[in-house]
């Protein structure tokens, strides 16, 4: 019992990840299983016919003959509607609730009007329940005062209203198959009574004639108020529509529209015709139950009050299991469509419309408080007329499309429809006409709060979530339940038996009968009801279940075997048919071992997983074998898996010669990856090396030409500086001769002489030729300076007094190195050894000397504005003075190592530089100065100038706040490098 328990969960969740599939999104509604068979839909659509019962006798009673005006042209508009609403299903196959929705799509460019026209007919047929409930509590009632039971009307019309909605609570299916199980013998009956009753009148000696003596005078008004009841019933039997879009098979259920269209005559017609001449007693008034029997008793005789008690009864239920059936979707579709809230589109995979059904039940539970079944029909039958004028209203401003099979006809019977609901209405009662057109708008309003409300059962999610996680009839022990509940109906069954027995007994057979027959109609709904809240569904998960399986059976990719103990074949899937390469007839009833040679013989004695080879005869393919036991009453057997993995066998072979070339492949990658790298980090260099050689370059011809620029014009004047020299000497010459032997000059003269202060003059000019004389020189030394720096002439290695090259660097630096008015400037303190001239690449040496001398005056300038912002006040002037020991100093010192090397070293007193940053100082694009200030290139290229081109070293000795020094070691020749 736990193994099928077991297997009935596992069921269970395939079939609830089925019903998952069927939604359109998550959390979205759940689109309608077709799970209904066509006899099902059938009997839901023929259930219409029955409800001519109830207005036909109170229509007989009050117009007598003149009934006939309305049935006959009622009969024809309710042919028209079937055979029309069959067409616009053939055209909208998947919409739910029918005839209303259809209305709803054909005047969707008026969406109140499309709900309002749809939400009427819902009215119409939510009233149902509750009026067959007064209806069936009065028949029982009747029944049971000549036994002087106490009788709990108000309860029993709660319990029938209710019971529709138990069963409808538990799906579709059941509800249908109990529907069918009635519809059928009743609408025998009232085809037997409106034939039997036509033909008896025909042909009968006795019949009072088929045709009556006179025909009443036509009454338009009262038509009207008489039409306007008839709708309720001449349009109900369209309802079929109501499943087409979850029937297995929607073109036959659509017949059904077609084989009830051809019934309204026979029941609608010939039924009111038979009333019109055989219900002639003067006490029946508008009682249906003695109407019906009076009209029988001449041709079914004794049997006329049974047959119309089951016909009473049956109608009462059916049409009341129809209305709980579709007056949900109706709200299901509308809600689907954006007319209501979208909580009314929650279904469970069974077919159970929850918040549809639970404010229908609302509704009716409201109809039954008012107890009066003519002012519920009054009062919803204008709701319904309303759902109708809007269906016609819509073909006929559809009339082009194909779906519309008569416009002019659909316009006519609108016209009338608008005049029956205003007269017919107002002749009922104008407060009721009002009631009637408003209930329409308070569901709008109900709706309205619905959506607005925060109330998690009136969203969506919630019902999904509820029908997704909820274990329909999941009982723990089935059997027991199922024993038990049979016992409890049988035990009840005797002792209510034994209880009226003697209650029955003295009265006369026929009330005994009748009594049966609604007794026997009312627990049968009873019975259904509490199956379906108790053992109906585990019957009906266990059909679901069995389905999945043997659906899951026939669609598995792999072969599936079912044993007996001895090997022998009882069941193979399609699957086994393509593996074994033999049709499933040839493979039931043979031994498995036939098949796999190397398994023992015995199922039971099998590995739990194995692989095996099939006979060479199956092209010996290699196969993973699974199996697992199941016992039951008639013994054991086994469920073998079998799964070709010759694909995968091979796929492995592949897979690890792929896998060994992968190896070979990423070997030779991580090398070519490697080498990559080190291209890269060449490239790298190479590129930042050129950047900045193309720099260095651009500076060296730049200061190459300016230094051309001007030796040309200072070499000039410094050339012609001597003969101006000796020119001056011999003019002042000549004015001293002139002063002496002309001792008396003029007025003139003399005045010319204080002009030009000629002694000053004497005594100034020789002065001024000696410091022009000065300058040039000191031109030229620049001159000379710029181009010892720049070496735009030297590209090959040369023998270098390194000396000048520094001195050059230094006079280029100039400028950053003296004073200014914020800065104390940099004082330089050189210490040159005897060095000899060394071989090297001249430009390219002074490139280091600048890149380096750079970083110490960028050192010391930032220790220089530390101590000035640190010591100066803000409301000081920029000058200041530093000590001798904080004052910013850079020596360069030079020395012979020994005969194959010399060092300098340039040392500043600056900032000084972290250990982490030493670790990091050569590497391209590092540097320690903020953004904008440094390309992180200088000291790179320096180290690649000195390390890769002169074979020397470069080092950095440094403590983070006491200066930094940099060394460069060199060869003195390259010849040995």
């Amino acid at each position: 019992m736990g193994q099928v328990t077991e297997n009935y969960s596992v069921k269970q969740k395939i079939i609830q990840g089925t019903a998952k599939r069927v939604g359109s999104k998550k959390g979205g509604p759940l689109r309608l299983q077709r799970s209904l068979s066509s006899l099902e839909a059938w009997g839901f659509g023929l259930s219409g016919l029955l409800l001519w019962l109830g207005p036909a006798p109170a229509a007989h009673s009050a117009l007598g003959a003149a009934a006939l005006y309305v049935w006959l042209p009622g009969a024809i508009v309710g042919i028209l509607l079937n055979l029309q609403v069959r067409r616009l299903g053939i055209h909208w196959p998947n919409i739910v609730g029918g005839t209303p929705n259809y209305a709803a799509r054909l005047l969707k460019k008026y969406p109140l009007l499309a709900s309002y026209g749809a939400l009427g007919y819902w009215l119409g047929w939510v009233s149902v329940p509750p009026m067959n409930a007064i209806i069936l509590s009065d028949l029982i009632k009747a029944s049971l005062q000549p036994l002087g039971f106490p009788y709990p009307e108000n309860f029993l019309k709660i319990v029938f209203t209710a019971l529709p909605y138990i069963v409808a609570f538990s799906g579709t299916r059941a509800l249908g198959i109990l529907h069918l199980c009635f519809v059928v013998p009743a609408i025998g009956f009232l085809l037997a009574f409106c034939l039997q009753g036509t033909g008896w009148l025909a042909f009968s000696p006795v019949s009072p004639g088929f045709f009556p003596t006179s025909w009443p005078e036509f009454n338009f008004v009262e038509w009207a108020k008489w039409f306007f009841l008839a709708v309720y019933a001449v349009y109900g039997c369209e309802t079929a529509s109501s499943f087409v879009a979850d029937s297995r098979r929607p073109r036959n259920t659509l017949n059904t529209l077609s084989f009830a269209a051809w019934l309204i005559v026979p029941v609608y017609v010939l039924g009111s015709w038979v009333l019109m001449r055989l219900a002639t007693g003067s006490n029946l008034g508008e009682n249906t139950f003695l109407n019906l029997v009076n009209a029988s008793l001449p041709f079914w005789g004794k049997s006329a009050s049974l047959l119309v008690t089951f016909l009473l009864a049956a109608g009462a239920w059916l049409s009341s299991a129809t209305a709980v059936s579709n007056s949900p979707r109706v709200l299901y579709q509308l809600g689907l469509d954006g007319y209501l809230s979208p909580v009314f589109t929650a279904v469970s995979g069974r077919g159970v419309f929850g918040p549809a059904l639970i404010l229908g039940f609302a509704f009716s539970l409201i109809c039954l408080v008012w107890g009066d079944v003519s002012h519920i029909v009054m009062v919803t039958g204008t709701g319904y007329l309303s759902g109708m004028i809007a269906i016609h209203l819509g073909l006929w401003l559809n009339g082009r499309h194909r779906h519309v099979l008569w416009p002019r006809f659909s316009l006519a019977f609108l016209s009338v429809e608008v005049v029956v609901l205003v007269v017919g209405g107002l002749a009922w009662g104008w407060q009721y006409l009002l009631l009637g057109l408003f209930l329409p708008v308070f569901i709008f309003a109900v709706n309205f709060a619905i959506k607005r409300s925060s109330f998690s059962w009136f969203k969506l999610q919630k019902w999904t979530d509820f029908y997704q996680v909820r274990s329909y009839g999941k009982i723990e022990d089935f059997v027991l339940v199922q024993v038990g509940i049979l016992l409890f109906l049988l035990c009840s069954a005797v002792a209510i038996g034994w209880f009226i027995r003697g209650q029955i007994y003295n009265i006369s057979w026929q009330v005994s009968i009748d009594l049966f027959v609604l007794l026997m109609m009312t627990i049968a709904f009873l019975g259904v009801a509490i199956a379906c809240w108790t053992s109906l569904p585990q019957v009906m998960s266990i059909a679901e279940a069995q389905q999945a399986s043997e659906h899951l059976f026939k669609i598995a990719i792999d072969a599936i075997l079912v044993l007996d103990e001895n090997g022998l074949i009882c069941q193979a899937n399609p699957a086994a048919e393509v593996l074994f390469k033999r049709p499933v007839n040839r493979l039931v009833g043979r031994l498995v071992g036939d098949f796999l040679p190397d398994l023992p013989a015995l199922p039971g004695e099998w590995p739990s997983r194995s692989e095996q080879t099939l006979d060479e005869s199956i092209q010996g393919l290699s196969i993973e074998v699974t199996i697992s036991d199941r016992s039951h009453q008639l013994g054991c057997e086994y469920v073998a898996i079998f799964r070709d993995i010759s694909e995968r066998k091979q796929a492995e072979i592949d897979l690890r010669s792929a896998l060994d070339r992968q190896e070979e492949l990423t070997e030779t990658a991580l090398a070519q990856a490697e080498q990559l790298a080190n291209m890269l980090t060449e490239l790298q260099q190479t590129q930042t090396q050129l950047i900045q050689t193309e720099k260095m370059s651009s500076l060296g011809q730049l200061v190459a030409g300016v230094a051309h620029e001007i030796n040309n014009p200072v070499n000039f004047i410094y050339g012609n500086l001597d003969y101006v020299s000796n020119y001056s000497h011999d003019l002042l010459h000549l004015i001293r001769l002139y002063q002496k032997y002309y001792t008396n000059p003029n007025a003139e003269i003399n005045s010319c002489l204080e002009d030009i202060d000629l002694e000053f003059m004497i005594e100034d000019l020789p002065k001024i030729i000696s410091s022009m004389k000065i300058g040039a020189e000191r031109i030229c030394q620049i001159v000379r300076t710029l181009r010892n720096f720049s070496r735009v002439d030297e590209s090959a290695m040369k023998l270098v007094d390194l000396h000048e090259g520094i001195d050059s660097t230094l006079i280029i630096l100039q400028s950053r190195i003296k004073a200014k008015a914020d800065f104390p400037g940099i004082q330089v303190i050189k210490e040159y050894g005897n060095l000899p001239e060394v071989e090297c690449y001249a430009s390219q040496l002074n490139q280091v000397f600048m890149n380096v001398l750079n970083n110490a005056i960028d050192a010391l300038k930032e220790k220089s504005d530390f101590y000035r912002t640190g010591y100066i006040p803000d409301n000081s002037d920029n000058n200041f003075t530093l000590t001798p020991a904080l004052m910013p100093t850079i020596w360069i010192q030079t020395e012979l190592i020994n005969e194959n090397w010399v060092q300098i070293s340039i040392k500043d007193n600056g900032t000084g530089i972290s250990d982490g940053a030493k670790a990091r100082l050569f590497d391209p694009f590092f540097t320690t100065k903020p953004v904008g200030h440094g390309t992180g290139l200088g000291l790179s290229i320096s180290y690649q100038i000195v390390a890769q081109k002169h074979g020397g070293v470069l080092r950095c000795i440094s403590q983070l706040g006491e200066g930094s020094e940099f060394q460069i070691e060199i060869p003195i020749s390259q010849k040995g490098i």
